[in-house]
């Protein structure tokens, strides 16, 4: 009878917690890649299925969705599917292009002519029938990234591009230009950080530039084909490079204008978690976009904090206290991040509707070993400025770009787990 009365105990005390594991939405076997999704891998992007599953069942009323960190997209794109107009936000140039291409219905017709036209102009130089001699940008270590040979290829396209005159598919094709430069230069593709590869792969490495090029356009015409034939509706995207760390213009959004938040933040600061501008760099370089050196330093935590900050938050200021009982020097990394953070979700709490519905696809990282509970520090801080706490579900991540276990101290045989699981925190504003 204790027994039973224990038992019951325990799954009142989970139900409280409305924190729980659904295999359902590990998405093992689902296609990812689908319509506009198809176009250009970005770093730790949020599968179309989590972005599904939070629309379908808290956002059928919405009209307005807000992705404050919008990458890619992926939110943007699966909000306008459903006849929701969308607004994102990004501070790198490379996620903004992409994330605007994915959006953009191009009319076939019109795309397919550009295609043909591109495909003959192949040709043509592949035939010899026309002499080029382009003019490469010469960027800081362009020689240790790129072979002679890819880069008089690679400059050939841009310039093809820059004359297209239509900015809806002069953005296509950038957009598949950005991946083809990634694609042919000398970093490991197993990697979202910028590692060159060994001397013996290099010596082997000779892409077709050209054809990887139409390649990903051909591909991407096709995801677009598929976007259209799903998408019956009129509603938009619009993409901006604001902060929200520092502020949400009112004249883009204005203050409790916004119905539904689904979206992926950074974890932690760019230079120790995900290396964005890394990423982006080689083909932020290669488009022009003269903000690429400043993405990781207006990342969240890119300036450091010098103080030492009690943020008045229980979870929080344990784990901070732990992390620097081992090492005070790199406590301030996390400091540092967390300010941002909060400014953002601040900012954030501002625009929402009253009863608008937020939900935040964040991961625990460790520092020192110490595992720091974002779902619960996101919980904590929303609460702060007014939310409610619905449910976090956890979700396992099948295929990740990042290995199981790593040595975060470079110590033989020392080794600890990395990001396995993902947290989709889900609150509600207080009405």
């Amino acid at each position: 009878m204790s027994l039973v009365k224990d038992l019951s105990k325990m799954q009142i005390k989970k139900h409280k917690s409305k924190k729980y594991r659904d295999e359902t939405r590990d998405f093992r076997t689902a296609n990812t890649k689908k319509y506009t999704h198809c176009f250009h891998p970005y770093p730790a992007m949020m599968i179309p299925q989590v972005a599904e599953r939070i629309l379908d069942e808290f956002g059928q009323n919405s009209k307005i969705l807000f992705d404050p960190y919008c990458g890619s997209g992926t939110s943007l794109v699966e909000a306008n599917l459903r006849g929701i107009n969308a607004i994102g936000t990004d501070i790198n140039p490379l996620a903004r292009l992409i994330a605007k291409v994915k959006t953009t219905i191009i009319p076939l017709k019109m795309l397919d002519s550009y295609l043909k036209d591109f495909n003959d102009f192949i040709f043509s130089i592949k035939l010899g029938g026309k002499k080029i001699e382009p003019e490469i940008n010469n960027f800081k270590n362009i020689n240790y990234w790129f072979k002679k040979d890819t880069q008089y290829w690679l400059a050939i396209i841009k310039e093809y591009i820059e004359k297209i005159d239509v900015e809806d598919i002069r953005d296509f094709f950038k957009a598949a230009f950005s991946e083809t430069v990634r694609e042919v230069s000398l970093t490991r593709k197993s990697e979202f950080k910028l590692y060159r590869m060994s001397k013996k792969q290099i010596e082997k490495f000779n892409p077709d530039v050209l054809f990887i090029m139409m390649e990903k356009l051909i591909r991407n015409r096709n995801g677009m084909a598929e976007y259209i034939s799903i998408k019956r509706n009129n509603s938009n995207s619009k993409i901006y490079d604001f902060n929200t760390v520092y502020e949400i213009p009112q004249n883009i959004i204005s203050p409790e204008s916004v119905d539904i938040i689904v979206t992926s933040p950074p974890y932690g600061d760019s230079r120790t978690t995900v290396a964005y501008g890394q990423f982006s760099r080689l083909s932020n370089q290669w488009l022009g976009f003269e903000e690429y050196n400043e993405v990781d330093k207006r990342s969240m935590g890119g300036i450091r904090e010098k103080e030492f900050k009690n943020f008045e938050l229980k979870i929080l200021d344990r784990v901070l206290s732990q992390i620097a009982s081992i090492d005070y020097k790199r406590v301030y990394d996390v400091i540092s991040f967390y300010i941002d953070y909060e400014k953002s979700i601040k900012n954030i709490s501002k625009v929402m509707k009253r009863g608008g519905i937020v939900a935040y696809v964040v991961g625990n990282r460790r520092v020192k070993g110490i595992e720091i509970p974002n779902d619960e520090i996101t919980k904590e801080l929303f609460e702060k400025y007014g939310f409610e706490h619905i449910k976090t579900i956890i979700r396992e991540i099948p295929n990740k770009r990042m290995p199981k276990r790593n040595s975060p101290t470079n110590i033989a045989g020392i080794t600890e787990t990395t990001m396995n699981h993902e947290y989709i925190v889900v609150l509600k504003k207080s009405t």
